[in-house]
């Protein structure tokens, strides 16, 4: 046999199933001044064919405060993170669990070794929490004769996960406790859309948690005749250019300014844009300046952009340093790009910085903190899984857009509550985007109210900035609160 055919033979074989199993530890922390005995589960569970027969198994870890005399009155929070692709770690380890990655926000993070400190400011005093890893990321796989394809795609990750979500509610008597949803930025759209599947299998909830929000795809894909991206992160481009200095005249009020730019955008920007090659060349040069005005950029070159600038050029351009770009993810981050094209960003410095230190971690902590031995890889990023993704559920007109799924939630649960948490520096998914997004659900005015948008001035993973970590558990602690608060 050849190569290539005994290569794709053992592709094509079955995986073997292994049997699900846990590990089981006891931890103390200290969250909102309070000391609070938990356990940790970190265990696999598998997600079975409609014969039963195991088709996945999902790797997850489970936080549970002790003590507690009645589940059914704790709140239970579903977590996962985006790429799609990506594990479970960046929620788990930066920003809800009770043990966080002690990394300077640096573009430049120390060589090893790194440490785990106490999390002060995570979550486990509000909720139980839940870090589910979808198929072929961390340690959960496909099992017997399931391919990973099968979990790939819009439709197949939200079916799997609400499975998920089902059983974990059965196998632990939490069908009567609390139950939240939280997302980071592809995790946002798969929250969308798994609040609506999980509504009509009879799984209510009270809350979704959405970092980064990526609803409507149609806000941030820079595609020819697609105006809304340009529009949408103009305020990011303001706030990122006033973060680095490179305004001609810098505002002492960033809130104010991003006010402003906000109102140019929707009233003059959008409008000429929409005119197309229509525009006169007087309206386009005047535009053109007060574009350099609020981004930093040369009038000229945006003018010989027609006007449009996209996010990778405006990363690569903005500090007028050849070679080097501020970060996609967080653009407060700066770094020396592959080459001296100035024209696009090919590295992103912000996820460059963390990923080595949140890989180390994240496996030292599984397997000695919380005994759970594999020797198989974690998977922190599938970047293979991510290329490879069938986006093929898009709708109509071809892009993704899981806001339909948040609507139809929302009218079926008037008392489902959303906190959408935004960073300002983020050029991944640009915080005028979610503001566009929520106002477009087309929702009546008492569901929209229902709707909470949070601003920090940090990029993509807002929690990664110290600050903007105590002002998100900040604002999480009244969320919980409020979302808990229903009467009958």
């Amino acid at each position: 046999m050849s190569e290539t055919k005994d290569t794709e033979a053992k592709k094509d074989a079955p995986r073997p199933t292994p049997a699900e199993r846990t590990a089981v530890t006891y931890h103390e922390t200290t969250i909102g001044g309070r000391r609070l005995r938990y356990t940790a589960t970190a265990g696999t569970m598998h997600l079975k064919t409609s014969d039963g027969e195991p088709r996945a198994s999902v790797f997850y870890v489970a936080l549970t405060l002790d003590g507690v005399e009645d589940a059914a009155k704790r709140p239970l929070t579903f977590a996962f993170n985006g790429g799609p692709g990506s594990s479970a770690v960046w929620l788990q380890l930066g920003a809800f669990g009770p043990r966080r990655v002690d990394l300077p926000d640096t573009v430049d993070p120390p060589p090893p070794p790194y440490r785990l400190v106490d999390n002060a400011f995570g979550l486990l005093d509000q909720t139980d929490l839940v870090f589910i890893d979808p198929v072929e990321t961390g340690f959960s796989k496909p099992v017997g004769e399931t391919k990973g394809e099968a979990f790939l795609s819009v439709k197949s990750d939200v079916d799997s996960i609400a499975e998920f979500v089902r059983r974990y509610l059965s196998r632990n008597h939490r069908w009567n406790s609390p139950r939240f949803l939280a997302g980071e930025s592809y995790g946002t759209t798969r929250a969308a859309a798994l609040a609506m599947t999980l509504q009509e299998q009879g799984v209510v909830l009270n809350g979704l948690v959405l970092l980064s929000l990526a609803l409507d795809f149609q806000t941030f894909i820079f595609e020819v005749g697609n105006e809304l991206p340009y529009v949408l992160y103009l305020p990011s481009y303001a706030a990122v250019a006033w973060y680095h200095d490179r305004l001609p005249e810098k505002p002492a009020d960033l809130h104010a300014f991003l006010a402003e730019v906000r109102r140019f955008a929707i009233e003059t920007y959008a409008p000429a844009l929409l005119r197309g090659s229509a525009l006169d060349a007087e309206t386009k040069r005047t535009i053109a300046g007060q574009l350099a005005r609020y981004t930093g950029l040369d009038a000229t070159e945006i003018e010989q952009l027609d006007l449009r600038i996209e996010y990778m050029r405006f990363a690569k351009t903005l500090l007028r340093r050849p070679g080097w770009s501020v970060g996609r993810l967080d653009a407060r981050y700066v770094g020396l790009d592959d080459d001296f094209d100035h024209r696009r960003a090919q590295r992103d410095p912000s996820f460059d910085a963390p990923l080595g230190p949140y890989a180390a971690l994240i496996n030292d902590y599984l397997r000695r903190v919380l005994g759970f031995e594999n020797d198989g890889e974690y998977e922190v990023i599938n970047l293979v899984a991510n290329e490879t993704w069938d986006w093929s559920d898009k709708v109509r007109m071809g892009y993704v857009n899981t806001g339909e799924h948040l609507r139809r939630a929302m009218i079926a649960n008037p008392h489902l509550k959303v906190v959408v948490l935004n960073g300002l520096f983020d050029l991944a998914t640009p915080f005028f985007a979610s503001e566009y997004t929520a106002d477009h659900l087309g929702v009546d005015p008492a569901r929209r109210a229902n709707i909470t948008l949070r601003y920090y001035e940090a990029g993509h993973m807002m929690y990664f900035h110290p600050p903007s970590l105590k002002q998100m558990r900040d604002d999480l602690v009244v969320f919980y609160t409020q979302a808990m608060g229903h009467k009958e």
